[in-house]
């Protein structure tokens, strides 16, 4: 729990001695820009962490300069750590258990290895490592939640935010063609409904699409899509973690440049910890639900932060290199895990 008491300590102090009135217009603007992100979403359809991002690359201009730097700084970054450690609140070991042993394995080896596959990749079209492992992760785990998470492990660079904006609105992309299309693809390999449960959940990218894919076939397969999806959910902690403890060997990471030792960001200790309480029941369902809202807030007003701190200009600029990357970790995902079901 103490990068959520660093998170909200900044409110105070911030390491430029800024206060909290530094910190409130930027912080006010990006969390109305996420209500109204959300008000699309509900009102219009699409994902809301999408529109969090474009909206907030239409002001990109406000993170130049005056007053709300600073807040806008810390939406992208404090929020971003604590709304990521409360995702924990939507996991328990019970519910990864009552997957069955199929699933977990299925899991256990498609995410490390679209993880490698990206780095490969990656590397083979010339891009960084960094990025590489980054879309290796979005695509593997859970869409942007996971970019979220790893790029906060990653060593610091120049491109950090930049990477880490593209990953974001390509893995949210690609999540809703394959809500679309994967639907298709399990008919035309008449898929049983456990089959068809699985391979939903352990192929689409990010959970609101897994649940609108699956429950638009049917309930049963909605239950497994989901529960499949958790899983892969479950693995954050483990990449992370071993993601962190390889990028020590490279650099300095944006979620501590000066930290030296051993480095486990206190987010992901936050995570592991809630998760375990969680597993063990000892937060009442209605503060789960109340920790799980608030980290969907976290992360919408997180993402205008970022997008508010990047643009179409500079995201042009990255080519077809990353966009192809995607795209051949979505579609390897997704024969993998249909070799893996035996079709």
């Amino acid at each position: 729990m103490s990068s959520i008491a660093r998170s909200f300590s900044s409110l105070k102090n911030t390491s430029g001695g800024q206060k909290l009135t530094d910190l409130m217009p930027g912080f006010i603007l990006c969390f109305v820009v996420a209500m109204s992100a959300k008000f699309v979403s509900e009102h219009y359809g699409g994902p809301v962490i999408l529109y969090a991002l474009l909206i907030g690359i239409a002001l990109n201009y406000l993170s130049a300069e005056g007053g709300c730097v600073a807040g806008i700084e810390f939406s992208a970054k404090s929020v971003l750590r604590f709304g990521i450690a409360l995702l924990g609140a939507r996991i328990t070991l019970e519910q990864l258990m009552s997957l069955g042993f199929t699933p977990i394995v299925i899991v256990l080896l498609a995410v490390p290895a679209t993880i490698l596959f990206g780095f490969f990749v990656g590397r083979w079209l010339k891009l960084g490592r960094s990025q590489s492992i980054l879309s290796g992760s979005a695509v593997g785990i859970c869409g942007a939640s996971a970019a979220l998470a790893v790029a906060a492990v990653l060593p610091h660079s120049k491109d950090a935010e930049k990477n880490l904006i593209f990953t974001v609105i390509c893995v949210t992309a690609l999540s809703t063609v394959a809500m679309i299309i994967y639907p298709l693809v399990v008919t035309a390999f008449d898929m049983g409904p456990a089959a068809s449960g699985v391979f939903l959940g352990a192929t689409i990218h990010d959970v609101a699409q897994v649940v609108g894919s699956g429950y638009l076939m049917s309930d049963e397969i909605g239950d497994i899509a989901t529960f499949t999806k958790l899983l892969r959910v479950s693995m954050l902690v483990p990449v992370v973690l071993i993601i962190a403890l390889i990028a020590a060997r490279w650099g300095k990471t944006q979620s501590d440049p000066k930290s030296k030792g051993f480095p486990l960001p206190g987010f992901l200790v936050a995570f592991i910890l809630i998760v375990a309480l969680n597993s063990g029941g000892l937060i009442v369902p209605q503060v789960s639900t109340f920790m799980v809202e608030m980290s969907r807030w976290c992360l919408i007003v997180a993402m205008v932060g970022l997008g508010m701190k990047s643009s179409f200009k500079e995201l042009a600029a990255m080519g077809w290199r990353p966009m192809v990357l995607m795209l051949a970790e979505t579609v390897f995902l997704a024969a993998l895990v249909l070799i893996f079901l035996g079709f």
